[in-house]
């Protein structure tokens, strides 16, 4: 049964099928889940923001520009497709963790927000002044 509010129990059925909780210990290793997938989101999106600045970092002037100009090129480029490829990354995650939460049990709920707030605490927090982002949109 599919529930519409939320509740506590032990008994989850999250994101497929298949994955279904019917014990304590079943219960208490999807949660874990939860907590280490929400967490390595935050650790995704430190390094998507790092990417970001280095392949938006200014280049150096033309005239100043020596013999490795051409290697420092494709390394913004490569930077730009990894910035791409890690908001995909993350953009998956972060849907799936919708999805997680909207199984409406209490106890994924706060796995997630805690996972996210201790990732957020270990790979985000030192780097408040050094990133700066654009958007003020939490989804872009």
């Amino acid at each position: 049964m599919m529930h519409m509010t939320l509740y506590w129990g032990k008994d989850v059925t999250l994101l497929i099928d298949s994955w279904k909780t019917d014990s304590w210990l079943s219960y208490l290793l999807t949660l874990l889940a939860c907590f280490l997938f929400s967490s390595f989101y935050q650790y995704m999106e430190d390094r998507r923001l790092r990417f970001r600045s280095l392949a938006s970092s200014n280049p150096s002037q033309p005239s100043s520009v020596g013999p490795d100009a051409p290697l420092l090129l494709k390394y913004r480029r490569s930077a730009k497709f990894a910035t791409a490829v890690f908001f995909g990354i993350n953009s998956a995650i972060g849907y799936l963790l919708m999805l997680a939460i909207m199984s409406f049990n209490g106890g994924v709920f706060l796995a997630i927000v805690l996972g996210l707030a201790v990732g957020y605490l270990f790979f985000r927090c030192a780097d408040e002044e050094t990133v700066v982002v654009e958007n003020v949109c939490a989804c872009a």
